[in-house]
């Protein structure tokens, strides 16, 4: 099976690449589209001192991301489409960000807001950041279209930027009503974006629905689901809270018959499969894999495929 891609996460500061190679080395014969590489954003932790107070520090705990596209597309010589994210970036940091990708001759990307801060209740972007994923998108075409932020000329110009963005569906958290999403969907697709991955979800019903509302209210481009096999017990709460996706009553009601990890993560996988095998016969565009604890599972579904 060849129409599939995934994504994996920058490994932790200062841990190396060893984890990251073996999840790539153990899907890369599948023969994936292409490689997603998240970016995170720097956070703020308190550090106490030795007289009992506390000064505020900004960690970023996973960098690297340009530097981790580069190393698999040497390495692997697959193709590389790293995320590039408004969440704690500047517009100056996005800029030279975009230069260095073009350098690179990385010329694909996913466009995305990004997650708030831990500590935040709600997104505040970055001093001289951007809010929403639709202001980086603008960014991205004034930088295609050969112009810097302050309006002077890129003098050489490399390969323009094509880009995908994120979709839910069942709807963003933020979002008042599914129509307002689909309306957002719809500027991202009017400003150039060339496709749209999904949020993960375990119910196709949800899937479907979206589509169809999607094309209903003009929105053309691929919709590429995507998926996350359930792999451990504490994903049954862990999953909802922090994605926003139901769990199907049935899955639900069959992992809560299980009583260890790899119970579930065999759940996983046949429901994996079930679902997987509904989509490709319903003629999705392709299939993206969520790889954060569950690459075992996700080998497992594709060599089922």
């Amino acid at each position: 099976m060849s129409q599939f891609s995934f994504e994996v996460l920058p490994p932790l500061k200062g841990s190396g690449t060893k984890a990251l190679f073996r999840t790539i080395d153990l899907l890369k014969d599948y023969n994936p589209n292409y490689i997603n590489i998240t970016t995170h954003r720097s956070e703020y932790i308190y550090k106490e001192q030795a007289d009992g107070t506390f000064i505020k520090s900004r960690v970023r705990r996973r960098p690297g991301t340009i530097a981790v596209a580069s190393a698999i597309m040497q390495k692997y010589n697959i193709k590389v489409v790293p995320h590039v994210v408004c969440s704690g970036f500047s517009r100056e940091d996005i800029e030279y960000m975009l230069l260095d990708l073009q350098f690179l001759g990385i010329n694909d990307i996913l466009i995305l807001r990004g997650d708030k801060a831990k500590d935040d209740a709600q997104f505040r972007p970055e001093p001289n950041g951007h809010s929403h994923a639709t202001d980086l998108i603008e960014q991205v075409n004034l930088f295609n279209s050969g112009k810097f932020l302050d309006g002077s000329d890129i003098k050489v110009q490399g390969t323009p930027f094509s880009y995908g963005v994120a979709c839910y569906p069942e709807k963003h958290e933020e979002a008042p009503n599914p129509d307002f999403d689909l309306r957002i969907l719809k500027q991202k697709q009017d400003l150039g974006a060339q496709y749209a991955v999904t949020q993960l979800f375990y119910d196709n019903r949800n899937y479907f629905r979206f589509v169809e509302n999607a094309r209903k209210a003009g929105i053309t481009i691929p919709i590429i689901p995507g998926i996350k096999p359930l792999a451990k017990m504490s994903q049954l709460t862990v999953v909802p809270k922090t994605f926003h996706v139901d769990i199907p009553k049935e899955l639900a009601d069959e992992a809560s018959k299980l009583k260890t990890d790899e119970e579930v993560a065999q759940l996983g996988i046949e429901w994996g499969i079930s679902q997987c095998r509904e989509l490709l016969k319903a003629g999705v565009p392709s299939l993206h894999f969520y790889t954060v604890s569950a690459v075992n599972s996700i080998n497992e579904i594709l060599k089922q495929l």
